[in-house]
This record gives structure tokens, sequence and C-alpha cells, in this order.
């Protein structure tokens, strides 16, 4: 018999660091690890002291709280999102979880029975294929069009009886592009002609470059009986550790979400959910600083990658924390990333990790994580590619 969890593959990350077992980095030559998409410093000073006080004099900080997350919480999040998406949420839309990628299983495991299926954009993030397959639920990979932008048209063709949602990543990871908003509307026009959910994981909307609302989801009177949006409260407020997470949808579905997280994790971090809340009130100015910062790194990517085009490399996707590249080497991507790690001193993610093992794609592609060099760590990332001979 084969267990849940052999039915998949390790986690990417994971391996990726065991690529630096044993290997050292001359000292003119640090590695630069630009692997994953998650900040590695601490909260702000202000929050961290907020965090503190909320230890020493709240005492339901440490006690079980309700499985659907603070109300305080739920509440900011819908009077902040209906404002940002021009939409009419409420706090009973809102449901928080212990990280993103938790709200993702939820959703999954209320929507979803077993040898249901999910269509995924390839390249996906590899998370949630990790989590279909540990749910018995089948993968069915849709292909992203120019500029790694899917088609729903495209997705029409592979919908089955046992399709249960189309689930979008905007903006994506790992390609970093951000949906069109007649994209998001398109997908969702087919999901509730086809009577789908259409999941829409935001983990990075704090990042994207276009100002006012990235889409138009929220202002239908009926969204709730199609969307369920994703969030993360990790990346913009660097509270990684303390995995807060969000899903926004129809009440309904909520109480079934709740089912799922009251035997997983009975409830959300109390100390995560509070410094969330106390972000979310008061880190306005700080993270649009955070946002320009992003922005301007992505302006790096492109203004350094003439060099890498000149070498044969292919910029296929960039923004918020990620660009997607194409490579020029004959060997796979797997393979290149780890004489990476030996000869550049560079810690990237093959494409392989982003497709089904079926697509030969992924052995030409790499994932760059930004989220934490600068400008002038991605001049020298991009000189060390320019000049790396496999």
């Amino acid at each position: 018999m084969t267990s849940r969890t052999a039915t998949t593959f390790p986690p990417p990350v994971m391996e990726a660091r065991r690529w630096l077992d044993g290997v050292t980095h001359p000292a003119n030559r640090p590695l630069l690890n630009v692997s994953q998409a998650a900040p590695v410093d601490p909260p702000p000073a202000p929050m961290l002291q907020a965090m503190a006080e909320i230890v020493l004099t709240e005492p339901e900080a440490h006690l079980y709280g309700p499985v659907l997350g603070l109300p305080d919480l739920r509440a900011e999040v819908a009077t902040q999102f209906s404002a940002a998406y021009e939409g009419d949420i409420s706090p009973d839309h809102v449901a928080i979880t212990s990280g993103c990628n938790q709200a993702f299983a939820a959703a999954i495991a209320a929507i979803c029975g077993e040898g249901d299926n999910i269509i995924l954009p390839t390249p996906y993030y590899f998370n949630h294929a990790m989590w279909l397959d540990m749910a018995g639920v089948t993968t069915l990979p849709l292909p992203a069009g120019p500029g790694l932008i899917p088609s729903a048209d495209d997705a029409a063709k592979l919908i089955t009886d046992k399709t249960r949602a189309i689930a979008l990543v905007s903006p994506n990871n790992p390609g970093g592009v951000e949906y069109p908003a007649a994209t998001l509307t398109a997908f969702r026009d087919l999901c509730r002609a086809r009577g789908l959910k259409l999941i829409v994981d935001e983990t990075y909307r704090d990042f994207d470059s276009r100002t006012g609302a990235p889409h138009t989801l929220f202002q239908d009177a009926g969204w709730d009986d199609t969307l369920i949006q994703l969030y993360s409260f990790s990346k913009a407020y660097r509270l990684t550790g303390h995995r807060v997470g969000a899903i926004t949808t129809n009440p309904a579905l909520l109480a079934e979400v709740e089912k799922f997280l009251d035997t997983v994790t009975i409830c959300p971090n109390q100390l995560g959910q509070r410094a969330a809340l106390w972000g979310m009130r008061n880190l306005g100015d700080w993270l649009a600083g955070e946002r320009l910062e992003i922005l301007d790194r992505r302006a790096a990517i492109t203004d350094h990658f003439p060099a890498l085009a000149d070498k044969g490399w292919e910029l296929l996707g960039v923004g918020a924390y990620f660009a997607y590249v194409r490579h020029p080497f004959d060997m796979p991507s797997d393979a290149l990333a780890q004489r990476l790690v030996q000869n550049a001193s560079v810690l990237t993610l093959p494409g392989t990790m982003f497709r089904p093992g079926s697509d030969p794609t992924g052995a030409q592609e790499l994932r760059i994580a930004f989220a934490n060099i600068d400008r002038a760590g991605i001049a020298e990332l991009f000189d060390r590619l320019a000049a790396f001979q496999p």
C-alpha cells in the first residue's frame, strides 16, 4: 500500500538546500541564495515591540482561539480588501489560517473528494501540486501561453465531470507575472458556467506593480458563489515563521473549511494573528516602501537581463518576488542548478520542480527569487550567470 505522502515528490526547497552540503564558497564569491521567496529579515522594529507587548499583556494570546480566526483580524481583512478591490466583503466571508499553504489545503479539502481533479496552470507552485497528490486529487496541467498567461479557453478543454476548481496564482509563483484583470474575469466566467470554484492565490498582492484593484472579481454582487481567494501575511509583514494566512469566500464553504482547520491546528497562531492585525492597522506606509523596493529589484532584473540575453538566456516572466528564465545550456535544469551551486555559488530552483515529470519544458527553465538580494546583488548574480560555463 502506498501512503499519502509517498504519492508526491520531496519538498523542493529542502532538496535544494541539500545541494549546499559539503560545498565551500570562495571568500570573494559568497553564496547568492535565490531559491526561496521568503524574506529573511525579522519584522520591523515597531512590530517587534508590539508583539513583545502582546506576549506580556494579553493572556488570550496564549490560549486557544476561534477556529476561523481572530474576529478583529477577520473584520480588518474584510474592511481593507473591500476598499482595495472596490467590493463587498464581510467578516463572515473571511477565515484566518496557519499560512497560505494551509488555506489552499483547507479549500481543497472542502470542495474535493477522492478522485476529483483540479486544473493548475504550468509552471505551477509546487506545494499546490504536492497537496493535491496527498489529497488523492488529480492535477490537470494547463500549459500557460505567451507571457506565462494561461487561457480560459484552453482550460475549458480540460474540464471533466470530476473537475472541481481551477487554481491560479497572481502575481504568479513561479513566473512572477501579473494576470490581467480580463484573464481572471474569463476564468471566473468559465468556472461559474461550469459549476466550478475559482481559487485565486494572491500571496504577492502587496507587491503588484499596478495601482488600484488588480481585478474586478469582488465587484460582482455574486462573487462568493465561485471565488475562493487566498492570501498570506508572511510576505507583507515578514511573519513567515508565525504562519498566518487567509481564505475569503462563501460563509457556507467556510463552515466546511472549519472542520478541516479544527482537526489540523485547532486555531491559527494567536501571536501571529495579533501581529498581522497590528501590521494592517499601523504599517501601511512601511509596506508601501517595501513594495517600492521590490519593484526596484524587478526593474533591476530587466535592466541587467540584456547581458544574459546576449548569452542565449530568455526572460519568460518577472514580477513580485520572481524572475522565470530559460537557460541556453545543453543540460537539464536540475543538473544545471546543482552545477551553479558548485561553480558559481548561486542557489536557484530548476524548472523541473514546477512542472510534472512528464513535461520536458522544465529542463530548460530556472526560477530566480529576488526577495533577499538588492539591486547590487542582482547585478552580481547576472555577472556570475553570464560568465558561467557548464
